[in-house]
């Protein structure tokens, strides 16, 4: 069970034992992603979490990650629309020397003007590598349309904008949106008391702040197309989903794991295993605060891409109508549920559960407590919920290849 020690600048440090482990995880999860830039600051969040690696006042980037290799720790971040999270994973001996450079990023890196000049390159080189997957910009796309305004931006940010960003900049937009009430620390594993106040002592000194709240985006079903010179064809179809926190949402999780989340799927088992029109096929959902989507994505060949489209169509038209069976409910639920408890096994699994649990909704449900609502779920939950949101008129769809027109694929699906 976890416990919370909450400081008096609002800023919360969450931690959770871990029997018969020697290891331990930590995260600073910072609830600001890219969805809390303004005009021209697009791609600041992700820009940050690159340059806390750079240096600091008293390390350099080499020997901070000299550090952390000398004691055999594993130290990443990432960036998403809503979120930033810089954490570690060490031996529960050298968790102190962890949580010190980790701090030591996060309160004294420099944003030196000649590390931002060479940091942008990579960046930049990032934003090309996405541009060469089409997989990613399929999905990506379709969010920036289907999400206008701030949460439809890219995380990565756009050249132009980039260009424009100096060390300043950067340290302004963090000043201005890194308040306490936004940082939640999380640590699984093995440690100490002495671990604990340690961390105490150094957010102690984050000065309290009430940030803007971030602007309200709507799902809007949108349609949009590229043309690139692939093999195959890639296809992301997206429909209105749950915010966070939403209590349909674990019946929103069968719904997904039943019609494209694993391998007996109904969409792997129909256009796959029986069709054999693709080697990959899935469906997926995302929250956000106000809003969300559930999306289902493939690729396959200019020739089979229009009976592709048709069997996705039918499946989830069948699954609109006639809902989920028994059988498929209970597999849903032991799928879920035995990720559920696999990743218990894992204090970074652990950390980020806690950590974008607290940040995100307020609260982290026990594995007990998740597992009795996924019990709970029923198939008549399912059915309404599939027969509200995956309504034709409803869906968003977005191509990436040697592609139709859109109303080519649009006339598949009667728009």
């Amino acid at each position: 069970m976890y416990e919370i020690i909450t400081l008096p600048n609002g800023m919360r440090i969450a931690f959770e034992k871990m029997s018969g482990v020697r290891s331990a995880a930590v995260g600073i999860w910072v609830g600001v992603g890219s969805r809390y830039e303004k005009h021209g600051e697009e791609g600041s969040a992700h820009f940050i979490e690159h340059m806390l690696f750079k240096g600091t006042e008293k390390s350099t980037a080499a020997e901070l990650a000299g550090r952390m290799d000398a004691i055999g720790g594993q130290i990443n971040a990432f960036t998403s629309r809503d979120s930033t999270c810089f954490y570690a994973r060490v031996l529960d001996s050298h968790l102190d020397e962890a949580s010190d450079i980790l701090c030591e990023m996060f309160f004294d890196s420099l944003f030196s003007e000649s590390d931002v000049v060479n940091e942008r390159g990579v960046v930049l080189e990032e934003i090309d590598m996405y541009r060469d997957t089409p997989e990613d910009i399929v999905v990506e796309q379709l969010m920036g349309k289907a999400f206008p305004g701030a949460l439809g931006k890219l995380v990565l940010g756009r050249p132009a904008s980039l260009n424009g960003m100096t060390g300043a900049s950067l340290r302004a937009f963090e000043e201005r949106e890194y308040s306490p009430e936004r940082i939640v620390v999380s640590v699984c594993g093995s440690f100490t008391e002495e671990n604990l106040a340690r961390l105490c002592g150094r957010f102690s000194a984050l000065a309290p702040s009430r940030p803007a709240a971030c602007r309200k985006s709507v799902y809007t079903p949108a349609v949009v197309v590229k043309r690139k010179a692939t093999e195959q064809n890639h296809f992301c179809l997206s429909f209105p989903g749950l915010p966070e926190g939403d209590e349909n949402r674990f019946a929103w999780q069968v719904l997904s794991m039943a019609l494209g989340g694993g391998m007996s799927s109904r969409l792997f088992q129909t256009v796959r295993e029986k069709h054999g029109l693709c080697y990959s096929i899935g469906s997926f959902t995302a929250a956000y605060k106000e809003t969300g989507m559930l999306a289902i994505s493939t690729a396959v060949g200019r020739d089979s891409e229009e009976k592709a489209l048709a069997l996705i169509r039918d499946e989830i038209e069948k699954f609109r109508q006639d809902g989920i069976t028994d059988r498929e409910l209970c597999t849903a639920r032991e799928l879920i549920n035995s990720g559920i408890i696999l990743s218990l096994e894992s204090s970074p699994s652990r950390m980020n559960r806690l950590g974008s649990g607290l940040l995100l909704l307020g609260k982290c449900l026990t594995a007990d407590e998740i597992i009795e609502r996924y019990d709970a779920v029923t198939a008549e939950s399912v059915l309404a919920l599939a027969r509200e949101k995956l309504a034709p008129e409803k869906m968003g769809f977005s191509a990436v290849g040697r592609i139709a027109p859109a109303d080519d694929y649009l006339s598949v699906f009667g728009k």
